[in-house]
């Protein structure tokens, strides 16, 4: 049925691939913390992340109209530079599922579940592009529901899946821990 993208990776090239994503990973986190810094105050102690999670369009406006012009020239920055984050975020917890499941669950039944939460991070990017253009949307000053709907329920979707993935891979590294043992 579903088979991880990385299955037919030599080791010496998933070794590679793993390496480069997290050191991207590490500098877009960086870059990430840096456009938010302009965007945290009293009415988005989260930054980027209370706007993508405003659920209603006056909290949205209230998001918006705390921020200055600077703030929302940052705010477009992180939502422009989160369309790259997506990528990396994404293939990153792709490949951390993958490599332990390989390890712990090969020719095991639980194996499918690891190949399906591979597949759910790109399933996450995609929930994570429609929500960025939704909070662009709002941005640019289409403020209609509609867009804090469609931003609030992919962001919650899109968070579900990065949980759970994540959530698979500390379980399993721990599982990983005791087996060495």
């Amino acid at each position: 049925m579903f088979t991880s993208p990385f299955a037919k990776i030599s080791k010496k090239t998933e070794k590679k691939l793993s390496y480069s994503v997290f050191y991207l990973l590490v500098i877009s986190i960086i870059a990430m913390r840096n456009f938010d810094s302009f965007l945290t105050n009293a009415t988005t102690p989260n930054g980027i992340v209370s706007f993508e999670l405003a659920k209603t369009l006056e909290r949205s406006q209230e998001i918006l109209n705390s921020w200055t012009g600077t703030a929302k020239i940052f705010a477009g920055l992180s939502i422009g530079f989160d369309f790259l984050f997506i990528l990396i975020y994404s293939i990153f917890i792709a490949l951390l599922v993958h490599k332990l499941n390989e390890r712990l669950w090969r020719g095991k039944p639980f194996y499918r579940v690891g190949e399906l939460l591979i597949w759910s991070m790109f399933i996450a990017a995609i929930f994570d592009t429609v929500e960025n253009v939704s909070l662009i949307k709002l941005l640019i000053g289409n403020l209609k529901q509609y867009w804090v709907s469609i931003a609030y329920y992919f962001a919650i979707m899109k968070f579900v899946l990065i949980i759970v993935s994540i959530l698979y891979i500390i379980a399993n590294f721990f599982i990983l821990l005791v087996k060495k043992k």
